[in-house]
């Protein structure tokens, strides 16, 4: 590259050395006497400030486009957006309270057949649901118990003691014929009336001592020789005793099943009808003082498609206490029902099977309702949330009877007031919300 300045040879030099520096000096007019022939021979690194100028001053505001797009953005961040929101309407319709507990079901009259004597109880040939019939089906034999063997001693000693037991009996003969013919001659003696009173009475006693002496001596006597006669070889087995079903049914449970000796008393087996049930329902006390008899109760999850239908018979009198599952002592009370619903359509249903019990305790076709998950403690009163205008607003309500899922309103809402469900803490009175889209 060769430089085209004129002037002095000093500046024609550096320009042949550095034409660069030649260049800037002729852009700052540093030199006089440099001219440029034409705007195609401006020096380059002038025609790149040309254009690069309206970059620069573009450059020079990036940096507050960069701050105000992160205000934009934390603004847009921080300003409030409506909170989202489940929604129901309050409506007039059936309603009823009920009262939800686990119950049992048991049969009305169960019968415990106990061995009436002792002895050798045969093996019970019944299982559990065989069917008996009163009076008539045998369901236990007893036999009655062998005597135990006498070795030569222990019958010497029984011998010698039935001979003892004859001796006293002789001499118990003896004193009273002695006594008895002492009071004869008495007899004669006190009609001729040389015998005193006393002497008489004496006389008396002394022959009924005798009398009862002589009893004496001869159950003695047969006390012993029933004790020899029981284990003699001639002995015939005497006929076993025959236990009969006290009741028709089925036998619900047997608890001696192998033959074994038994003593009086000794229970054998349990015989009911399944078809006659009730169930025991096991409710807090609370709870139980708001039942009354007649009222309808209904069972689920007993096994079949449909529920089945009772009626409270009974709330027991006396209450126990309860240790839940948590710990914690409760006082509850037995519920007993009867069922309704007709033997053939409960098929399998038996004793002390698990059921789920629903016993109605207030309900009604017109009430004025809304879910329950609407409703919450606003200090000690009922509370709603009822959108407006896109906006919760708050409603203090006065409410009645509930059920598991829905409460009566008696004050405070009308129907088709729109009330949110669940607010919790982020719905605020007067706050924007929208729908929640499911």
């Amino acid at each position: 590259m060769e430089c085209n300045c004129s002037g002095d040879d000093r500046v024609a030099d550096e320009g042949a050395r550095d034409p660069i520096a030649c260049v800037r000096r002729l852009d700052l007019g540093s030199y006089n006497g440099i001219e440029m022939n034409s705007n195609a021979e401006r020096p380059l690194s002038n025609r790149r400030k040309g254009r690069n100028r309206p970059l620069r001053h573009a450059r020079r505001w990036l940096p507050y486009l960069g701050a105000a797009a992160i205000v934009g953005l934390i603004v847009a961040g921080l300003w409030p957006r409506p909170v989202q929101i489940e929604t129901a309407r309050a409506a007039i319709g059936p309603l009823r309270s009920t009262i939800n507990q686990e119950g049992k079901t048991r049969i009305k009259q169960r019968y415990t057949v106990s061995a009436p004597v002792s002895g050798q109880l045969r093996r019970i040939p019944f299982k559990e649901g065989a069917e008996v019939k009163a009076g008539q089906t045998v369901v236990a034999v007893i036999d009655p118990l062998p005597p135990t063997p006498l070795d030569a001693r222990a019958r010497g000693l029984a011998e010698a003691r039935r001979d003892t037991a004859a001796a006293n009996l002789e001499k118990a003969r003896a004193a009273h014929d002695y006594a008895l013919s002492e009071l004869h001659r008495f007899d004669k003696l006190r009609a001729e009336q040389t015998l005193s009173a006393q002497e008489w009475d004496a006389a008396q006693w002394r022959e009924t001592a005798a009398a009862k002496d002589q009893a004496a001596a001869q159950s003695d006597l047969r006390q012993a020789q029933a004790e020899l006669d029981e284990f003699t070889a001639a002995q015939t087995d005497p006929a076993p005793f025959e236990v009969k079903a006290p009741a028709s049914g089925k036998v619900l449970r047997v608890f001696e099943k192998n033959a074994r000796v038994v003593s009086a008393g000794t229970p054998l087996l349990e015989i009911g009808d399944p078809t006659n049930l009730e169930v025991v329902i096991d409710v807090l006390s609370r709870e139980g003082a708001a039942i009354r008899p007649h009222s309808r109760v209904e069972f689920d999850q007993w096994g079949g498609a449909k529920p089945l239908v009772g009626c409270v018979r009974l709330v027991e009198p006396a209450a126990f206490t309860k240790v839940s599952a948590l710990g914690v002592e409760e006082q509850r009370v037995n519920v007993i029902a009867d069922l309704l619903t007709p033997p053939r359509q409960r098929p399998g249903l038996g004793d002390n099977f698990r059921v789920e019990a629903r016993i109605v305790t207030w309900q009604t076709d017109r009430a004025l309702k809304v879910p329950s998950g609407a409703l919450f403690r606003q200090g000690d009163r009922w509370a709603a949330f009822v959108v407006v205008d896109g906006r919760a607003h708050l409603r203090f309500v006065k409410v009645g009877h509930s059920s598991s899922t829905e409460t009566q309103i008696l004050d405070g809402l009308k129907p088709g007031d729109e009330v949110i469900l669940y607010p919790g803490s982020r719905v605020r009175d007067g706050e924007r919300v929208t729908r929640m889209k499911i």
